[in-house]
């Protein structure tokens, strides 16, 4: 087992997921707004299926896309994270830089103050030579918070999402980048 490292901000805290995000977590992967831009919501299961799997890669691998909680305000807000790509593509193998927040904490910088924690970690920690970030074309809202971060976009930075079906209106995705500085 690996040693789960947390991850704190001045606003926020970064840490292993607990069985008891499930509600919150739950939540959040029905509601039509946060979703928007993913190909379907999530049922109870598949969202109890994404915490335990987040819990397997802490206790493997120490880091990953860590639960967000606001101390003494909010227990779960989202995650933010860095984490292995999950599948082939011209930029893989990499670490993906992601993240989800439930509507009521969009648009106060907790994203982006969260992403810059671990992209801190991926690369000081780490050691990463890059990190990437990809959304849907049509996602504004997380291409603004990559720009936010000095992410830019690659140069063969389109791609169809090999986990999104064939013709769906998300399967475009855009694909940012950051280098580690030297």
């Amino acid at each position: 087992m690996a040693t789960q490292i947390e991850l704190r901000t001045e606003r926020l805290l970064l840490r292993p997921w607990r069985v008891a995000d499930c509600d919150a977590f739950a939540a959040m992967s029905v509601d039509p707004e946060v979703m928007q831009f993913f190909p379907n919501l999530l049922t109870r299961a598949e969202a109890e299926a994404g915490v335990d799997r987040s819990i397997a890669q802490f206790a493997t691998h120490g880091w990953g896309y860590w639960a967000v909680e606001i101390p003494g305000v909010a227990e779960f807000i989202g995650f933010v994270g860095i984490k292995q790509v999950p599948f082939a593509a011209h930029f893989t193998p990499a670490v993906d830089l992601g993240w989800r927040l439930a509507r009521a904490y969009w648009g106060q910088g907790f994203a982006t103050e969260a992403a810059r924690a671990a992209i801190k970690f991926g690369f000081e920690t780490l050691g990463l030579p890059s990190i990437v970030s990809y959304t849907a074309v049509p996602n504004v809202r997380s291409i603004r918070v990559m720009e936010r971060l000095g992410m830019t976009r690659d140069v063969d930075g389109v791609f169809d999402h090999p986990l999104v079906p064939p013709g769906h209106w998300l399967r475009r995705h855009v694909l940012y980048r950051l280098p580690a500085r030297s």
